[in-house]
C-alpha cells in the first residue's frame, strides 16, 4: 500500500476555489477528458471532500490499432474516487489550502511495490495538471464575473452624480 499527499496553495478565495472544482472538467490541460458524471459529493464532518465520478475519456489510438479496428478513437470510462480537502488558508483568508490524499493499493501481481510508486509518481503529475485547471477554471469564472458585472457598474450613478447631470441640462 502507498499512501500519497499532497498540499498547494492557491491564490483565491475558498468560494471561488469550490466553484472552479466543481467545473473544472472538461479543461485544455486534458483534452481527452470528455466528459464527467458525478456519481456521488459529499463532505465529511471534517470537511473533506468526497467525489465519485465517472470520468469519460476518449484516447487516440496507434496506428496498428487503427488499422486492425477501423477506429481512430475510443472512448473509456473510469471511475474515480477523490480525497481533497479544501480550506480557508489559517494566515491568509484571500487563499485556500488544497490538500489531496490516494491511497493506492495494487495486488495479485508481482512487483506490486513498483507499480504502486508508478501509480503514485502519475498522480503526482496529474494533481500539477490539475492545479493548472483549477487557475485556468478561476481565470473562465473572473471573466465571466466582470463580464457580467462591467454593465452594472457602468450604469451604477450616486444621487449626487445624477443630480450634477440634470443641473448642467
Amino acid at each position: 500500500m502507498k499512501i500519497w499527499t499532497s498540499e498547494h496553495i492557491l491564490d483565491h478565495p475558498w468560494e471561488m476555489v469550490t466553484t472552479a472544482a466543481m467545473q473544472k472538467y472538461p479543461n485544455p490541460m486534458n483534452p481527452s477528458m470528455v466528459g464527467v458524471d458525478m456519481l456521488d459529493r459529499h463532505a465529511d464532518p471534517s470537511g473533506k471532500l468526497h467525489s465519485h465520478r465517472l470520468l469519460s475519456s476518449e484516447w487516440g489510438l496507434p496506428s496498428i490499432v487503427k488499422s486492425l479496428t477501423a477506429a481512430a478513437r475510443t472512448k473509456t470510462y473510469v471511475q474515480k474516487h477523490s480525497r481533497l480537502t479544501y480550506k480557508p488558508h489559517p494566515q491568509h483568508p484571500e487563499k485556500t489550502v488544497l490538500t489531496q490524499e490516494a491511497i493506492i493499493t495494487v495486488k495479485g501481481v508481482s512487483l506490486s511495490s513498483y507499480l504502486e510508486e508508478l501509480m503514485a509518481s502519475t498522480i503526482s503529475s496529474n494533481a500539477n495538471k490539475g492545479q493548472e485547471a483549477m487557475e485556468w477554471e478561476i481565470h473562465k469564472l473572473n471573466a465571466e464575473i466582470e463580464e457580467l458585472t462591467a454593465p452594472a457598474r457602468g450604469s451604477i450613478r450616486t444621487p449626487m452624480a445624477t443630480a450634477a447631470a440634470l443641473v448642467e441640462k
